[in-house]
């Protein structure tokens, strides 16, 4: 088996208050965060993912949440030089930190530059007030445009900004016009994707009115145009990127890459050359947990079994809109392609997939039935 690069996922887990539509682990913020304390924690986290390693620096950094921009750019330079010390980070190695456009985080940009972030994603969701406010959004469609701004100027060499489409009461011009708006302010990288309603969040309980299927398909069918007339090339199901700029870290997960997770409830995923083995890791999810010395931070720990791996592999790798090389599949999962021959065969005869001789390439149809073309591999 091909060892395969190595990224890192950090989960800082509060936020000033949780959106309705939220499934991700994340905590209200009440009173002042343990800042220290937690960044102590984290490091001391990924000493016990050392020997995960395997002789590998650190490929992409992507500290998620909750809000990670509520820690100050002091907290990140122990944490950047604390997992360069104990693993390296390869050249050229991407640091993504999320982040929400409100005024407080946005004008840490600059540190966080310092510390060694170089690339930023805004959580703008949306450019019109009733639709933040529709979201539990804290902050307004000016504080977005100023953070994009801010970002211009922090000396970064990418960003990112996130919007939503098929919002409650969302027309196909509301959703048209909330793309150009965002589409104006230039970023290097745009994340664009439909609201889902998920279990476990409010909007489950209480679900919201959204568009009809056929406002969403022109949404999407119409939005994708105006995003390439833009010069944004689509390089994933919700990656849209300028030439160069495509988000490192989310190409090494779905290429299925490795991955350290540290912090409450990230997620790691490993290979073992050795014995074949793919491994999940969870750590402990609330900070209450996490964060008590007489607990481990592992909360569970799992083999991927040999019949799950098919569906793990193409379900990710079929996300992207690039040509998937046959060779990966033995190399980065130990499979037969022989094996899997029966189902490829079917995505082929059915025009979701495209036979390349030594590649195959997810069709315009394969993407729009996603979930069509994986089902033939569970």
């Amino acid at each position: 088996m091909k060892l395969p690069p190595l990224s890192l996922y950090v989960h800082v887990p509060w936020c000033v208050q949780k959106c309705p539509y939220c499934d991700f682990n994340s905590h209200g913020q009440k009173g002042d965060i343990p800042e220290k304390e937690y960044v102590q924690h984290l490091i001391d986290d990924l000493k016990t993912d050392l020997h995960l390693v395997q002789g590998r620096k650190i490929h992409s950094i992507f500290i998620g949440g909750g809000t990670p921009s509520l820690l100050t750019g002091n907290a990140y330079v122990s944490l950047l030089n604390a997992v360069d010390s104990l693993i390296g980070l390869a050249d050229n190695c991407e640091i993504t930190l999320e982040a929400n456009p409100g005024t407080v985080e946005t004008g840490r940009f600059k540190e966080y530059v310092a510390a060694g972030i170089n690339r930023i994603s805004i959580g703008v969701q949306s450019m019109q007030n009733d639709k933040l406010k529709a979201l539990g959004r804290i902050h307004g469609a000016d504080e977005a445009v100023y953070a994009a701004q801010q970002a211009h100027e922090a000396g970064l060499n990418s960003f990112n900004l996130d919007l939503m489409h098929g919002l409650p009461g969302q027309s196909l011009d509301d959703a048209l016009s909330d793309l150009k708006k965002v589409i104006a302010l230039n970023p290097p990288h745009i994340s664009w994707y439909q609201l889902t309603i998920e279990a476990n969040t409010q909007f489950a309980s209480k679900p919201p009115t959204l568009p009809p299927d056929d406002t969403l398909w022109d949404i999407q069918e119409q939005g994708q145009a105006l995003l390439a007339d833009a010069g944004y090339q689509q390089y994933e199901i919700s990656g849209y990127a300028k030439p160069g700029y495509q988000c490192q870290h989310n190409l090494n997960y779905w290429r299925f890459g490795d991955y350290l997770g540290i912090g409450c409830g990230a997620h790691g995923k490993v290979t073992d050359t050795a014995s074949g083995e793919i491994t999940r890791t969870m750590k402990v999810k609330h900070p209450r947990g996490y964060m008590d010395l007489a607990k481990p931070y592992l909360f569970k720990q799992w083999t991927v079994e040999k019949d799950d791996l098919p569906f793990e592999y193409f379900m990710n790798r079929f996300r992207l809109f690039e040509a998937c090389p046959k060779s990966d599949l033995h190399a980065l999962t130990n499979l037969s392609l022989q094996n899997q021959s029966q189902a490829l065969n079917k995505a082929i005869n059915k025009g979701l997939l495209i036979d390349m001789d030594n590649y195959w390439q997810v069709s315009q149809k394969g993407h729009r039935f996603l979930n069509d073309l994986l089902e033939l591999f569970v």
